[in-house]
């Protein structure tokens, strides 16, 4: 259900609609328009009373909404979502015509390593910084990150270089701490399902980079995005990431058709991942432009100074001076769709 406000409602009218809602044993969620604002009802298993609610000061009506996700759907907002990344050096705004830029190594190795990393892109103009402490892997035998000490380190590369840090938490307790050092909380393909660790996230005070499942449809993409919405966490990004299919030639298939159907459907940005998407180094920048030409919101790209000795994914890591490359033609894509590269 969604309560459409008039324009010019004032802030004790929401908040008084949103008691009302609350009373009812129902959760309101305020969601700010260009023009007005709407507030979405979570909770509802039966039917509301229309009245008591389109009597109220300020509402102009209330309109059902029929798709199985609310949050995230463009019934509720039909502006896009905006959300900004805080950085030393100053926010980074993603969607709305925001193009932004990510870019890292797949795992924190050592301080050398990422500091090494750091520097060569600092002058690429990247201000994102990716890597991850934790690392889920296939195999209980690969290497799984180096948890808190890699978390001290990206503070370390934040500290030094001014980059926003983006890394990936695997449970509620790897989040408490994520949370704690990093400037974004990121939810990985294979925890896309992962509920209770959905709920956490929607409860944490930073914003979200949710990836799709390998195998995900985009109806379960947005459901578990609304998971983390229905908990308050309104700094949600998407990201594609590839899907698992019959291709034999690529690590998996990067799903590009996914980029307008997302903008469609839902108001949250969505960012493309061309590295896990490939698997392969060699198509991680024309697939880059592909995906700024469809309009995604962001990139997050795997670089590594050394990727031949990198523990985790050096075959779709590319070298700094190939990001560099990459970000110059992806600027001039993205001039040409009307959006601007951050």
């Amino acid at each position: 259900m969604l309560v459409v406000m008039q324009s010019h409602a004032t802030e004790e009218q929401v908040r008084a609609v949103c008691d009302r809602i609350e009373s009812l044993g129902l959760k309101a969620h305020p969601i700010p328009g260009s023009g007005r604002t709407a507030i979405g009802i979570t909770g509802n298993n039966g039917a509301v009373d229309l009245g008591v609610l389109e009597s109220m000061a300020g509402v102009i009506e209330c309109i059902p909404v029929t798709k199985p996700y609310k949050l995230v759907s463009r019934d509720v907002k039909e502006d896009d979502t905006v959300v900004r990344i805080p950085t030393p050096s100053g926010g980074v705004l993603v969607g709305g015509g925001h193009l932004a830029m990510v870019a890292g190594p797949c795992a924190v190795e050592t301080e050398e390593q990422c500091l090494a990393i750091a520097e060569r892109l600092k002058s690429t103009g990247v201000r994102l910084f990716r890597g991850g402490a934790y690392k889920p892997r296939t195999s209980p035998y690969s290497f799984q990150g180096l948890g808190l000490s890699g978390l001290k380190i990206l503070a370390k590369v934040r500290k030094q270089f001014g980059f926003g840090i983006i890394t990936e938490a695997i449970d509620n307790e790897s989040l408490d701490l994520v949370e704690e050092y990093a400037d974004v909380i990121q939810i990985g393909a294979r925890n896309m399902q992962n509920f209770s660790l959905l709920r956490r996230a929607g409860r944490a005070k930073l914003p979200v980079l949710l990836k799709r499942g390998m195998s995900a449809t985009l109806d379960e993409f947005l459901m578990a995005a609304e998971y983390i919405l229905s908990e308050g966490n309104y700094n949600v990004m998407l990201c594609e990431r590839g899907v698992r299919t019959f291709s034999d030639f690529s690590r998996n298939t990067l799903d590009l058709t996914v980029v307008p159907a997302v903008k469609k459907r839902s108001h949250l940005p969505i960012l493309v991942d061309p590295s896990h998407g490939t698997g392969k180094r060699h198509k991680v920048l024309p697939l880059s432009l592909a995906a700024a030409a469809v309009g995604a919101d962001g990139l997050l790209v795997e670089v590594h100074h050394q990727p031949e000795k990198a523990l985790s994914d050096g075959m779709q890591s590319i070298l700094p001076e190939e990001f560099a490359t990459l970000i110059a033609e992806v600027r001039q894509i993205a001039s040409v769709v009307h959006r601007e590269v951050n």
